[in-house]
């Protein structure tokens, strides 16, 4: 399997970071992220639609439509391992408790609440889809971002974000020791052979990173290659000149 594409932007968002700068120093200097640092207001979606909005859909939104404002684009696909993770549990807890459930919880906890509420917010009616694969989200949403390129759609919209999983959760999840904080990754990718990626079958490995974040900081390194553990694949990406 190899991929390849062109990086026409990006933008990304978690807490204490929403800046390219601050991204970079992070790249550079720190890679590890405080859960504890506020995550930056929103400069593009507007207020009512942000307050419906959980953080991880919040900040996936955000950098959605500050890529559409500098950019064109023909299609979005949204990745996401829990989508609205945070919702559900209330809706499940409301329900053992035989309370009275929130419209709001109920109407934004599908899977697909983050990218209809982006092509709601930017009035415009793109194609988009919303993928979960496990740990692997961002990698198997390239694929789509390939086929859809496949299919005549120039410029693809990836954004892979999460929630930070709720405390209930975490036992099942030995991975949020060591990352557990909301976050949005957007990249605009085109068709070209700038990134290649090579998926290789490998044994499972632990990361301290969600993959779009590892694939964020080697970008702003400048680095020529990397690899990201998946699931069952390592993932072999090389940076080339065109």
């Amino acid at each position: 399997m190899k991929l390849a594409y062109t990086l026409v932007d990006w933008h990304a968002i978690a807490p204490g970071h929403s800046t390219a700068d601050e991204w970079r120093y992070w790249a550079e200097h720190a890679p590890v992220l405080d859960a504890s640092q506020p995550i930056a207001k929103p400069q593009c979606l507007p207020m009512m639609t942000a307050r419906r909005l959980s953080a991880g859909s919040r900040a996936a939104v955000e950098c959605g439509l500050t890529l559409l404002s500098r950019q064109s684009v023909d299609a979005v696909v949204f990745t996401s391992r829990h989508g609205e993770l945070e919702r559900n549990l209330r809706i499940l807890t409301a329900l053992a408790e035989q309370q009275a459930l929130s419209p709001t919880d109920f109407a934004m906890s599908v899977h697909n609440s983050a990218v209809g509420s982006l092509t709601i917010a930017a009035r415009q009616p793109l194609v988009s889809s919303s993928l979960s694969a496990g740990i692997d989200s961002f990698q198997q949403g390239l694929i789509d971002v390939t086929a859809l390129h496949q299919a005549g759609y120039q410029q693809v919209l990836l954004v892979d974000f999460e929630g930070a999983v709720p405390g209930y959760y975490r036992p099942w999840l030995p991975e949020t020791e060591h990352f557990n904080a909301p976050y949005a990754v957007a990249l605009l990718l085109r068709a070209g052979e700038s990134w290649c990626c090579k998926g290789q079958a490998a044994q499972p490995q632990a990361a301290a990173l969600p993959q779009s974040l590892q694939f964020l900081r080697a970008l702003l390194q400048d680095a020529e290659h990397m690899t990201i553990p998946g699931e069952r694949h390592q993932w072999h990406w090389e940076r080339r000149h065109e």
